[in-house]
């Protein structure tokens, strides 16, 4: 599976720049993340925080994830413009009969392909060496651009579930 996310992202964007991650319950269809795009292409240049444009990015990354940037040295993120993009998400959601907002469920990369679990069955999916320490989890927590680049696809063990694998 080809991890590469950070090279799809434009690099005018300043380390510090917002990063908001939304994980999808199921992978998007092709036809789903094409009209996505597009809902996306109209809205970015759209975007502003209190009539300032807000310089802004978004994408669908491994089918699964949006992930917003914002980049606050330009205009600093009102809560009114990140609610607008909560409402696109929302939108597409309504759209694509899908839920962006489950946080109960993980996502982890298995036998090369993404795999969601239930943060409930985490424990079960470690003791029966379905996941190990070492598996890499879509670590969503995630708040500005350069912890996206570092720390968004990252082992189990190296993330906040760490203290969530039971001992053994």
């Amino acid at each position: 599976m080809d991890l590469d996310y950070i090279s799809h992202v434009p690099e005018n964007f300043l380390p510090e720049s917002r990063v908001w991650v939304y994980q999808c319950d199921r992978l998007l269809r092709i036809s789903e993340a094409l009209e996505l795009e597009e809902m996306f292409e109209k809205f970015i240049p759209a975007w502003n925080s209190h009539g300032t444009p807000v310089k802004g990015f978004a994408n669908l990354f491994f089918g699964k994830f949006i992930v917003f940037i914002a980049d606050e040295k330009a205009s600093k993120v009102s809560g009114c413009s990140t609610d607008s993009s909560v409402a696109l998400v929302r939108k597409a959601e309504k759209l694509f009969k899908v839920n962006f907002f489950d946080r109960q469920i993980l996502n982890f990369i298995v036998k090369d392909k993404i795999e969601a679990i239930p943060l409930s069955q985490f424990s079960y999916a470690i003791q029966n060496g379905h996941l190990q320490p070492g598996t890499l989890y879509f670590n969503n927590t995630v708040l500005n651009l350069e912890d996206w680049r570092k720390n968004w696809i990252i082992p189990i063990d190296q993330s906040w579930l760490a203290a969530k694998m039971p001992v053994v």
